[in-house]
């Protein structure tokens, strides 16, 4: 029998839907910024130079915005990432770390199959929600005890998880996650 897995490939899009980096971008961006130049970062991607121009026009059409500094002559000369482009970068990595921690994680698809044995998973009553930036930190009462578990912010909107809900914390080795009846 064939096994099946589970991609995913992530884009940030602007407010009108317009992609405005992917992996490939996200990726040039990088090079750019380990290497302080254009033509370094290229020769690391193995992609021509025109090409590594085009990328960066239209990451800079869709944003409105310069995303490198070029300085040239000195000691100083390079390309460099204008703040946007570096908050742009930190962003599509935060998404792809909580889409690696969710998708990629064989926990994440034991629970939607539902395949979690018995033992690991204690059901209580939510005593608060905090949450705060890309982060939820959710206090569950169990029979004697209270955990707190730390997850993403958008998994705790997505559960849309709030005071008094009955929900089963899963506990992994290193840490606990939530699930909603």
């Amino acid at each position: 029998m064939t096994r099946t897995l589970a991609r995913a490939k992530l884009w940030l899009v602007s407010d009108k839907d317009e992609p405005i980096i992917g992996e490939g971008k996200a990726a040039l961006l990088k090079a750019i910024n380990d290497e302080g130049s254009l033509n370094k970062a290229c020769k690391k991607m193995e992609i021509s130079y025109k090409h590594a121009w085009l990328l960066l026009k239209e990451i800079e059409e869709t944003i409105g915005e310069p995303i490198i500094i070029k300085k040239r002559g000195g000691k100083d000369q390079g390309t460099f990432l204008t703040q946007k482009s570096i908050s742009l970068l930190e962003e599509y990595n935060n998404y792809q770390n909580i889409l690696t921690e969710t998708i990629y994680d064989k926990t994440f698809w034991e629970v939607i199959g539902m395949k979690i044995s018995a033992r690991n998973q204690m059901k209580g009553k939510i005593l608060e929600v905090e949450k705060e930036g890309l982060i939820a930190k959710v206090k569950i009462a169990i029979e004697t005890t209270i955990i707190t578990a730390v997850i993403t912010k958008e998994a705790a909107d997505s559960l849309d998880l709030k005071k008094n809900d009955t929900v089963a914390a899963i506990v992994k080795a290193t840490e606990v996650m939530i699930g909603k009846e």
